[in-house]
């Protein structure tokens, strides 16, 4: 790129509330643009997405779907239905560990907008549990529900809602930008000095926000999941909010985290979901198996950081516990 276009750009920096948290866009364009109708068109994109995903509002989209009598079709928002689509293909190729079929015990449970109930968390244990993908018609804008069953978007609907700031950006004619929410990010292009962008893979710790590793990325997302920032204590034990399908309830010894690199942010959230699931045993082979380029991070008994890489942009990661 030559200098005097790059000198022709000026960062631009914009954010706003989003999903409980904040969003944020990191974009090089013309100094001379008004990012007004930018940002407001990155808010409304968003208001969009929690109209139609959120478990928050009862009058969204998703909750009048979960209210809809079994066999009854249902219209979808083009952007609900394609973000089902997708989280259906994930549950197929991760073998039912991604799963949208656990609203009842994402709601029992306390990770919702209630507080958790005893008499409903032994329904959601006691229930039987078949992967939405067996439970749910999808075609096209439509869905018809086979049984009965509550959804939630909550391992997707963040990864795609910085996919619609990614493609706001682009529908406005901007080509190099960092787009996020809360950790999950999303690179588009190069920085106009024609180095990617980079950004950091968060440390698993409670306390404080660290750099667990460094990413580079251009055209593409990361998304993380992981047992440190929304939790349960049940018994003495702290739960993470990653539910296992199986049974209907926090997992109960998860990895510390999963980092997955994707070409879009809803399919690094909703696989990152999936490797939390599948574990530190069988996740490494299922990311090896869908061709996802993932860290895990595991606890040892005496909560030292072990690293497991995935792929290429991982390599050579195992064993640095902190890199800068």
């Amino acid at each position: 790129m030559s200098k005097m276009f790059t000198d022709a750009l000026r960062r631009h920096a914009l954010n706003g509330p989003a999903m409980g948290s904040r969003w944020s866009a990191l974009f090089f364009a013309p100094a001379a643009v008004d990012t007004a109708p930018i940002r407001a068109a990155l808010q409304a994109a968003l208001d969009e997405v929690e109209e139609e995903m959120s478990t928050w509002r009862p009058d969204s989209a998703l909750m009048r779907l979960n209210r809809a009598p079994v066999g009854a079709w249902v219209a979808l928002p083009h952007g609900l239905a394609r973000v089902l689509a997708l989280a259906l293909r994930i549950g197929r190729a991760s073998d039912g560990a991604f799963d949208i079929a656990m609203g009842d015990a994402v709601r029992a449970w306390g990770f919702g907008p209630d507080a958790a109930d005893p008499q409903a968390i032994r329904a959601a244990l006691d229930a039987p549990r078949q992967p939405a993908h067996a439970l749910l018609d999808l075609e096209g804008d439509r869905l018809r529900k086979r049984a009965p069953c509550q959804l939630d978007l909550n391992g997707i609907a963040k990864g795609h809602g910085v996919d619609r700031l990614a493609e706001v950006l682009a529908d406005h004619g901007i080509a190099a930008a960092l787009v996020g929410i809360d950790g999950e990010m999303r690179a588009l292009g190069l920085r106009p000095d024609g180095t990617p962008w980079t950004l950091a893979v968060e440390a698993p710790d409670p306390a404080r926000r660290a750099p667990q590793a460094i990413l580079a990325l251009q055209d593409a997302a990361v998304a993380t999941s992981g047992d440190y920032r929304h939790w349960v204590t049940v018994q003495g034990r702290r739960l993470s909010h990653t539910m296992d399908p199986r049974r209907g309830a926090p997992l109960p010894s998860p990895p510390a985290s999963v980092s997955v690199v994707a070409p879009l942010c809803a399919e690094a959230d909703a696989w990152a979901t999936a490797l939390m699931v599948a574990g530190p045993l069988h996740g490494p082979e299922l990311a090896r198996r869908a061709g996802l380029d993932a860290l895990f991070l595991l606890r040892a008994a005496d909560g030292a950081l072990r690293s497991k890489p995935v792929g290429p942009l991982f390599a050579g990661r195992q064993g640095a516990p902190t890199e800068a």
